[in-house]
Parts: C-alpha cells; sequence; structure tokens
C-alpha cells in the first residue's frame, strides 16, 4: 500500500517542447536538446559551385579599371615630362567628354533629355569652378617635396583601387535602385586628392585646369560609362575591355618595359590566377546549417 501510495504520488515529469520564447522547462536543463536536435541539420546547403569561366569574366571589371587608372598614370607621366602640352590635354578632355556622353545616349535606355540636361548642367559648373579653383591646386604643395608628393599620390591611389566600388558605379546610374556605398566616395575622394597633388607640380594654371579636368572625368564617369556598356551587353563590355587592356599594355610598353612585364603579371594574376584559386578552395568549404542559426525573415521590410 505504501509503495503504491509513492508511486502514485510522484508525478510523471512533463515532456520537453522546443519553443522560442517560455521560459525555462521545469526537470531540464535551460541548454537541453533531445535525441530530435540533428535532424534538421543541414551541411554546405548554400554553397555555390562556381565554374572558372563565369569567375574569369567576373574578373574583367578589375582588370579593366586597372587599365583605366593605368592610363590616367600614364597622361600624369606624359604631362609632367611636357610630352603632352595643354591644348592636347583640353583636346583630349573634349573627346572623353563628348564620347562618354555619346556612350551614354547610346547603351542607356532610361537616360531622358531632363537627366541628360541636368548632367550637362552639373558637368558646366563643374568645370567652371574647377578652372577658378586652378591657381589654388598649383600652389598647394609648394612647400613640400616633390618626394613625398610622390609618396603621398601612389598611397592614395593604392587606397582608391583598394575601395572601389568594381561592381557598380561612382555615379549614380540611371533606374539604378541603390547609391553608391561609403567606401566608394571614400574612394574617389583619394582619387581627387591624388590628382590635386599631381596637379600642383605643373607649370601653368592651364596645364592644372586640363590635367584635373582629365583626371576627374576619368575618376568619377569612367566607372558609369562602363557600368552602362556591361548593362547594355556583356559582349561588348568583354570586347571594350579586352581592346582596352591591349591599348593599355601597348602605351605601357612604349614607356618602360618592367612596368609592362608588371602590368602584364598583374592582369594574369587577377584573370586567372585568382579565379583558379577560388575554384581550388571552394572544395574546403564546410557550412553547418541548422535549427540553432538565427531567423531569417523572407520578405522585404524596406516595402
Amino acid at each position: 500500500m505504501d509503495a503504491c501510495t509513492s508511486n502514485c504520488s510522484s508525478p510523471t515529469p512533463p515532456r520537453w517542447r522546443k519553443v522560442a520564447y517560455g521560459g525555462m522547462q521545469p526537470g531540464y536543463d535551460d541548454n537541453h536538446t533531445d535525441e530530435t536536435f540533428l535532424e534538421d541539420m543541414v551541411m554546405n546547403a548554400n554553397v555555390v559551385k562556381r565554374d572558372i569561366l563565369k569567375v574569369m569574366q567576373d574578373s574583367i571589371p578589375i582588370s579593366q579599371y586597372l587599365c583605366i587608372v593605368s592610363l590616367v598614370v600614364l597622361v600624369w607621366s606624359y604631362t609632367l615630362r611636357s610630352t603632352l602640352d595643354e591644348n592636347s590635354l583640353l583636346l583630349l578632355d573634349v573627346s572623353l567628354l563628348g564620347s562618354g556622353f555619346l556612350i551614354l545616349v547610346l547603351t542607356e535606355e532610361m537616360l531622358s533629355l531632363n537627366l541628360l540636361f541636368h548632367y550637362i548642367l552639373n558637368i558646366s559648373f563643374f568645370i567652371t569652378g574647377l578652372y577658378v579653383l586652378a591657381p589654388i591646386y598649383q600652389t598647394l604643395t609648394r612647400s613640400i617635396s616633390s618626394d613625398s608628393i610622390w609618396a603621398v599620390t601612389i598611397s592614395l591611389l593604392m587606397l582608391h583601387l583598394f575601395l572601389h566600388d568594381y561592381s557598380g558605379s561612382t555615379i549614380k546610374a540611371p533606374g539604378a535602385l541603390q547609391n553608391p556605398t561609403l567606401t566608394s566616395c571614400i574612394s574617389l575622394n583619394a582619387s581627387v586628392v591624388a590628382s590635386v597633388f599631381v596637379a600642383s607640380l605643373l607649370p601653368s594654371r592651364l596645364h592644372v585646369f586640363a590635367i584635373m579636368l582629365f583626371s576627374l572625368l576619368v575618376f568619377l564617369f569612367a566607372p558609369l560609362v562602363t557600368y552602362c556598356v556591361k548593362k547594355y551587353s556583356f559582349r561588348l563590355h568583354l570586347l571594350f575591355s579586352f581592346a582596352l587592356m591591349v591599348v593599355t599594355l601597348s602605351f605601357v610598353y612604349m614607356l618602360h618595359r618592367l612596368l609592362f612585364m608588371l602590368l602584364l603579371g598583374l592582369l594574369v594574376f587577377v584573370n586567372v590566377v585568382c579565379p583558379y584559386w577560388l575554384i581550388q578552395i571552394q572544395e574546403y568549404k564546410f557550412e553547418i546549417n541548422g535549427p540553432w542559426d538565427e531567423a531569417k525573415l523572407c520578405f522585404d521590410i524596406t516595402n
């Protein structure tokens, strides 16, 4: 009778339930898991199997922009050597500006007349302000040695390349939903300051204005033009990129053969070696997903 009474009086422990916000359950630790805990474990659910050809195509914008920056440095070098005078630079600026607008008109479907007029008006104000500030740029680094100027310029260009947004544009493209990122703006500012340092080494106001206009046209509008070309036709984007690489390598070869070898090796490293490494290390990727992961919203909260 006593045994029966003791057995009947001992309550059966409640069954453990998996609840998100229910506090501690009596008879179970806070970190308790049952035998079904690992049944929902998934391994490598989000791992994307990459194709080396696709990765090489995705790396082309990096090589493309490396060539663009190399051409800017070449123009800086030829200008400082007095190979390019101010008239040639101004002609180059007008050619770049006209060809850029022509490419935008031909490739961008959402470019309206109002937006085109807005671009032209902003560029007019931009060129006027640049011409007014040219004497200040010319005397900005007069008390700084040329070695220090080149060291800072190279550092700023490295920072510019490191922070540049290779998948987008430094200017919001027509129809784009997202604005340029913070790192992209920092990258643009670094290129502008580097251009000011180089322009301060030139002898005349017109020289300073021409080289600053060239540098800012390239750093501001070249990413926008290449972005519109890529969005319009990927084949045209590939053709333009390879033509740009050939032209850049040709000019660098005429300037210095060691620099040509360095640039060629860098382009091969970016377009061939890095994609191959990415494919090779992909097999070592190991990802575990399960009920312990944070919940993710299945809808866009911005709408």
